[in-house]
């Protein structure tokens, strides 16, 4: 997408990604997971936007950092009661990240394939590799593609208000991976704003070999976080990468 860069995500939803997305997933059946995952350590999530995830996170009492590349998502992330226990800073999930070790690293809802290359994807898992402790994980939720070969298009209502109508304008590209697309905002008193998004996606095989390169091996995979097991049918997962162990003398 011409002129998008690395802030025009949050930039364009921060102001309604929460009421948008509040129901993505259970949010306590979410936290309660992550929260055993992370096993009293350091946590890092990667993309944490508003602090959907990150803010209850907190205030079981684990130490919780967040990074991201939107000033106003952050921005919405410190008005929120309990924001301030999040210790959240501009930066990418590449190189902006903060020195570890963390027992937790995760990404949440797709939003590792905001890299828009997989030569970025790749190196966010070494990144995120060299910050584990020897027993940490890297947790990453996302959306299983489906199989196709042509490029499609689309154009469908999200939403209708007697004031407000939200458009969903899209593109996909299933030989490079890439799909993006526009919520086209329109109301009586904003006029009409842009809400841009642009995602590169992998398979879960895909994913797996980017884990193998940074050193890190599939621990577990769960259609949710409600952790029953992964069906190859199923639509999204999570996966739980771990540290290879080393081979054996």
């Amino acid at each position: 997408m011409r002129g998008y860069h690395d802030e025009s995500y949050g930039d364009g939803m921060a102001d309604v990604y929460d009421d948008w997305y509040s129901d993505i997933s259970d949010l306590a059946t979410t936290v309660a997971s992550l929260q055993r995952l992370a096993a009293g350590g350091r946590v890092l999530e990667l993309g944490v936007g508003t602090g959907r995830l990150a803010v209850p996170l907190a205030a079981t009492g684990l130490e919780v950092h967040g990074v991201d590349t939107s000033d106003a998502m952050l921005a919405t992330l410190r008005r929120k009661p309990g924001g301030d226990a999040v210790v959240a800073a501009i930066g990418d999930m590449v190189d902006g990240l903060p020195d570890g070790p963390f027992a937790l690293v995760f990404v949440a809802y797709n939003t590792l394939f905001s890299l828009l290359t997989a030569e970025r994807q790749r190196a966010c898992f070494k990144a995120v590799a060299s910050r584990l402790t020897p027993d940490g994980c890297f947790v990453v939720e996302a959306f299983v593609p489906e199989v196709g070969d042509r490029p499609t298009s689309n154009v469908a209502v999200r939403s209708v208000h007697v004031d407000r109508v939200v458009l969903s304008v899209n593109t996909s590209d299933p030989a490079r991976q890439q799909a993006e697309g526009q919520y086209i905002d329109i109301s009586e008193s904003g006029g009409v704003r842009l809400r841009p998004w642009s995602i590169r996606w992998s398979t879960p095989a895909q994913l797996d070999e980017m884990a193998d390169e940074a050193g890190l091996e599939l621990a577990d995979r769960w259609e949710s976080f409600t952790e029953r097991s992964f069906h190859p049918d199923d639509e999204r997962h999570v996966s739980i990468f771990r540290a290879r162990p080393p081979l054996a003398e």
